[in-house]
């Protein structure tokens, strides 16, 4: 297997609008709805033109950027016109696209490397193209996936996490519980009923987030 990372300029929105910013896109395309993280100065710009074009079904945002999830396929706006130079030279497309500094990137894969030279003759014909990497893969390789669960969790503060930390650990959510209030604030060394508080709020936090998908 091998695999190159192509650099493509091109007029889709997407790329317009990472250029001249430190903008960056990255999709991954579904059959009904598509995942997008927008991390950088025009996030806003980005996510205001999709939510005209095709609808937000989902916005989150953690430290770095925003999780969107789209309420219809972006195929058509993100410009599938790369499909059939992957077709026509037998390569796959290795997700996510990624927009960045007006181009587009992207990964590509073919069991012979005479293929993705192919590719890259036969797209370069039609657009600007630049080689940004070509190698043989030697493993098995897999992206680090932008969401997680880390990136939905709710904002605790450092008092609620460390109440709500020995409190679990300390067995309170147990049944039936091996500690108390009272031993919690021991431990931690403030009052019962500020441990009863600190609780109560981190628990309303985790109730609303799991509310939301249920």
């Amino acid at each position: 297997m091998h695999k190159a990372v192509f650099r493509i300029d091109g007029d889709s929105p997407y790329s317009q609008s990472t250029s001249g910013t430190d903008t960056e896109i990255k999709l991954w395309c579904n059959d009904h709805c598509d995942l997008l993280y927008v991390t950088g100065e025009r996030q806003d710009d980005v996510i205001g033109h999709v939510r005209s074009e095709v609808g937000v079904d989902e916005q989150l945002e953690d430290d770095s950027g925003q999780f969107v999830i789209t309420e219809d396929c972006l195929a058509e706006q993100a410009g599938d016109y790369i499909r059939p130079y992957l077709v026509a030279n037998n390569c796959l497309l290795f997700p996510p696209w990624q927009y960045e500094n007006g181009t587009k990137v992207v990964r590509v894969l073919a069991l012979d490397p005479a293929n993705l030279s192919s590719f890259y003759r036969d797209i370069s014909s039609e657009y600007t193209v630049d080689v940004e990497s070509k190698r043989k893969l030697t493993k098995v390789e897999s992206e680090t996936p932008v969401f997680s669960m880390r990136s939905q969790f709710p904002t605790l503060t450092d008092r609620q996490r460390e109440v709500f930390l020995i409190a679990y650990e300390q067995g309170y959510y147990e049944i039936p519980r091996d500690t108390t209030t009272t031993e919690i604030a021991d431990a931690v060394g403030i009052g019962r009923r500020t441990v009863e508080d600190h609780l109560r709020r981190a628990e309303e936090k985790f109730a609303d987030l799991f509310a939301a998908h249920l």
